[in-house]
This record gives structure tokens, sequence and C-alpha cells, in this order.
């Protein structure tokens, strides 16, 4: 797959079980909805958001194995590896705010 930025994403090859787990969040995030509109306990509203946050940095965390283990190592071998390294240390960034 080729992205915006031109770069083809290696994380297709674990495309269904990314899918399988976003959809669980988005149901998550459904199920906090229902508890803001229900006025159901903020303390249980928490722990739901807690747990969303979770999930999504596992998802995170996959995709950024993934992405180190695929795209960041074949640069290196192909001695791109500066360049890779840095969109690395720059989406960790993001990831870490």
């Amino acid at each position: 797959m080729i992205e915006a930025s031109g770069k083809v994403s290696r994380y297709n090859r674990d495309n269904q079980a990314l899918l399988v787990r976003l959809r669980r969040i988005e149901g998550q995030v459904r199920g906090v909805q229902r508890m803001v509109e229900d006025d159901r306990y903020c303390v249980d509203i928490l722990i739901q958001i807690a747990a969303i946050k979770a999930a999504v940095d596992k998802v995170a965390a996959g995709l950024l194995e993934g992405h180190v283990r695929g795209c960041v190592a074949k640069a290196i071998r192909e001695g791109h590896g500066d360049e890779a390294v840095s969109e690395l240390m720059e989406v960790v960034g993001r990831l870490r705010q």
C-alpha cells in the first residue's frame, strides 16, 4: 500500500488482526458514549477510557514494531538508515505526547 507520503506501508501483513483490534476499540468507544448518555458513574467511565487508551497503545506498539523490523531495517540495509531513523524518532515523539 502506498501512503500519501509516497512510501510503501508494510503493516498490511497483519491487516486482519489490526482491523479486529480497531473494531474492538471502536466498540469500546461506543460503549463509553452510552455510559455518558446514561449518566454512569465517572470512575467507571474513566476506567473504560483507560482501557481504550491501553488498547490503542497496543495497536500502535504493534505497528511500530512492524515498521522497525520491516521498513527501518530495509532502509538501513539499503543505506537510507539515517532518514528512516529520523522519521521513526519523529513518530515515536508523537506517540509519547
